[in-house]
């Protein structure tokens, strides 16, 4: 029988500065660690003042995790020691995992309007903590969108929908990322795995996360759900635009420092050793 999962949480981006100096909101971070598990952060950049983000993310070291970019709209320049470079569009993903220990930059470019897009961290079983790191960067139009008959609108950046699958296949955790549109006075119902942690993080509009419409949603706010195998998204007079996620938990300890996240504190001390001592990059050249 369909279980429509109710709300456990609702967490409010906070501002913050991160990088050489780039303005964005976090939505969830180190001190709600373990509580989306398998997911460690989720950033959320939106501006239309180019000094609060072109100073960008210089060089800095990963290890252990996956980070997901997501632009809505902007364009992000990237580089990595693995000898990748380039750049990701309005509408581009791109989806790295550092595992072992990856080095790269990512620096935003100044836009015509509001710069938008999101980073997501997510977290590395143990025996996966070192695996050999690598680079996906896929295109705007490589990202299936499906309408459905309601006309709410689902790009599906991994896992799937009414038969059709995202571009990533082959995550080490076995996860969901959709874009998703709904539009005013309209119901949606999507079935979640029933053992997955699951969120909506909403960035336009307004709606209804739960089957008892108790509380409307708005930009800004993440709605973490409870146990359940659906999740009910229902829409007044505003339309919404969010993010729905979900992803199988590790359950294992988190040991996290900065930007390298690990079981234990002395695996922590160990990639810090060896980032300075020049010893941290394990696999180099295009992977």
């Amino acid at each position: 029988m369909p279980h429509s999962r109710a709300i456990e949480r609702i967490i409010k981006s906070k501002p913050t500065i991160e990088g050489a100096g780039v303005h964005l909101r976090r939505v969830f971070g180190y001190y709600e660690r373990g509580l989306l598990d398998p997911f460690l952060l989720l950033d959320h950049f939106s501006s239309d003042d180019p000094k609060d983000y072109v100073a960008g993310f210089p060089w800095h070291p990963h290890r252990g995790i996956e980070t997901v970019t997501y632009m809505i709209d902007g364009t992000v320049e990237h580089g990595d020691s693995l000898g990748n470079t380039g750049a990701i569009h309005s509408g581009d993903v791109q989806w790295m995992t550092a595992g072992s220990g990856i080095i790269h930059q990512e620096m935003p470019k100044s836009y015509e309007g509001t710069m938008r897009g999101f980073q997501l961290w997510v977290n590395l079983p143990k025996e996966k903590k070192m695996m050999r790191p690598r680079y996906r960067g896929i295109a705007a139009h490589d990202i299936p969108e499906v309408e459905l008959d309601n006309k709410v609108k689902v790009k599906i950046i991994s896992g799937e929908k009414n038969g059709t699958r995202g571009p990533l296949r082959d995550l080490v955790v076995d996860s969901t990322y959709l874009d998703i549109r709904i539009p005013a006075k309209t119901r949606f119902v999507n079935p979640i795995h029933p053992e997955h942690t699951a969120f909506a993080f909403v960035f336009e509009g307004e709606g209804f996360f739960d089957d008892a419409e108790s509380k409307v949603i708005l930009p800004g706010t993440l709605a973490l759900f409870d146990r359940g195998n659906t999740v009910t998204i229902t829409t007044k007079e505003k339309s919404v635009r969010f993010l729905l996620v979900s992803g199988k938990p590790i359950g294992e300890p988190i040991a996290w420092r900065g930007p390298i996240v690990m079981n234990t504190e002395d695996e922590l001390s160990t990639a810090f050793e060896e980032y300075y001592d020049g010893t941290f990059i394990k696999e180099s050249g295009v992977g």
